[in-house]
């Protein structure tokens, strides 16, 4: 056993346990992070969007389950880096707004218990962390900053230049995209150095060059290459965790590895497995003193689940679209509301560039009859995509939970309504953009056979907050009901507003990491 004890092991090395262990590394404490995938083979298939998107070759082969009883796979990926290997990299900080109690039409949605001056010097940090090139100033809704981005915003192309000054044509104030890249560039012109190379395979897809700024890159690497003390095991699936016959402390981590049967311990142990699978760990981890899971003393674990009101739209023009790069623009000018509905509506930002492979098999409508014979190539050409994001509202009956040994998502969508305007004002703007009068709904891009907005942005299972009753961890992001357990990934939000939510799980992660640094001193 001493020869399997750690004085912290991390459990996910996506954003929040990559970024909360990179961050304690150079204490020297002998650190463990555990992953339940492997490293993601770089290949030529990286950038193959039938291999990514319709063959869906790097989502894990699961199946689950919604409230009927349909069977459905959700959107994860099980791989060094968790879901930021596939992510778009849309590194937004939450609104200042966002933390407080915020009027929606079907209700209210949650004030954080810290506020936006907490997390903001963690967003500073988070963002030159993450190499976040932004234009501060740009969003009308951007939240007070210390200063500007670390690095330059990404450079239009052409037609995203020609999109943006149309918007502000019509009163409407876009702005550069806030993105996570390892980009060198100069007037437009990708340097010889830079690892990104502004290619089309970049939102949704593993990254070839690494030139994305996800977890692995940006922390799991570079920490194993300067902390020997930091160990990482791959293929490692965490079963479950047990407690000390007080039920106070998580004292082994069940782990199944190689086809065998692993334990371990440590003195601290942080959960970061993502919202939807850290709840699962924690269900699954049910003892005698936790007879409904680990931390579930209230019912509240699984709970809450939010993930946003989410759509991919495709627009046709009726010149071609050349852009390789698309993922430059950003609208939040509806974000708190509109001229006729005082609701927030959400944000509007552009999305990777639609490629024929991805368009076949879609259904289409009849309004493309007047295409050609063939085609999802024309579309392709011809497609400007967008990614409309609007807040859902944290219900206790949408969770996660275990049904014998199925896993049940039971998810009832709300505050739609809002969604539906945004997407009015999207289409109110095709014309002047012009666009075909009509958007196509991308139902591959997020994921065949998942509802709408997939397991993307999930969050809030196991949200924070002072009251044990109606809260999983405290403000420190520990267990209320253990001592020595913390969950670092997007349980903990109480709301989600309608950003990108990575770049928060990064910077509460730091925040989290400096508390635990205080107590392993």
């Amino acid at each position: 056993m001493p020869d399997n004890h750690y004085d912290l092991i991390v459990i996910g090395s996506g954003p929040g346990g990559a970024t909360l262990a990179q961050r304690l590394a150079p204490g020297g404490k002998q650190i463990l992070i555990l992953e339940r995938g492997d490293f993601l083979k770089r290949s030529a298939d990286n950038w193959n969007p039938k291999q990514v998107f319709i063959d869906n070759a790097y989502q894990a082969d699961e199946t689950w389950y919604d409230k009927a009883g349909k069977a459905f796979h959700p959107g994860l990926h099980y791989f060094v880096g968790g879901n930021s290997k596939m992510y778009g990299a849309a590194l937004f900080r939450l609104r200042e707004r966002d933390f407080e109690n915020l009027q929606h039409a079907d209700g209210v949605s949650p004030e954080w218990p810290l506020k936006y001056d907490v997390f903001a010097p963690y967003y500073d940090e988070a963002e030159k962390l993450f190499h976040v090139h932004g234009a501060a100033g740009e969003d009308p809704t951007e939240p007070p900053r210390s200063g500007p981005y670390a690095y330059p915003p990404v450079s239009h192309e052409p037609r995203m230049q020609q999109l943006s000054d149309t918007f502000k044509q019509h009163g409407l104030h876009p702005f550069h995209m806030p993105l996570g890249i390892l980009l060198d560039e100069q007037d437009g012109r990708v340097l010889r150095h830079s690892p990104c190379i502004r290619c089309g395979a970049f939102d949704g897809y593993p990254c070839l060059t690494n030139g994305k700024a996800d977890a692995e890159v940006m922390c799991i690497d570079p920490t194993l290459d300067a902390h020997p003390n930091v160990t990482l095991l791959t293929n490692a699936y965490v079963s479950r965790l047990d407690t000390d016959a007080s039920g106070r402390t998580v004292n082994t981590v069940q782990v199944q590895r190689g086809g065998a049967k692993e334990t371990y311990s440590a003195d601290i142990v942080v959960v970061a497995c993502g919202a939807l699978s850290s709840a699962l760990l924690l269900l699954r981890s049910a003892n005698d003193k936790h007879p409904h899971g680990l931390a579930n003393g209230a019912d509240q674990v699984g709970r809450n689940y939010i993930r946003h009101n989410q759509s991919v739209l495709m627009a046709i023009t009726r010149e071609p679209n050349d852009t390789v790069f698309q993922k430059t623009v950003g609208l939040s000018d509806f974000y708190f509301g509109a001229d006729d509905w005082r609701y927030p509506l959400g944000l509007i930002q552009m999305t990777g560039k639609s490629h024929p492979d991805t368009i076949r098999g879609e259904a289409l409508p009849a309004w493309l009859e007047w295409l050609p014979n063939k085609p999802f190539e024309y579309l392709a050409e011809h497609s400007l995509d967008f990614w409309l994001s609007s807040e859902d509202l944290p219900r206790p009956e949408n969770r996660i939970r275990y049904d014998g040994e199925r896993v049940v998502v039971e998810q009832t969508d709300n505050n739609m309504e809002a969604h539906r305007r945004l997407r009015a004002k999207l289409e109110a703007l095709l014309e002047p953009i012009g666009a075909h009068p009509h958007l196509l709904e991308r139902t591959h891009y997020l994921g065949k056979d998942i509802p709408i907005g997939g397991t993307a942005h999930q969050a809030g299972t196991a949200r924070f907050g002072v009251d044990p009753k109606t809260s999983v961890l405290d403000l420190d992001c520990k267990a209320h009901e253990l001592d020595n357990l913390y969950v670092v990934d997007a349980s903990f939000f109480p709301s989600i507003g309608a950003v990108n939510p990575t770049l928060t799980i990064i910077a509460n992660a730091l925040r989290v990491a400096d508390r635990i640094a205080e107590r392993m001193q």
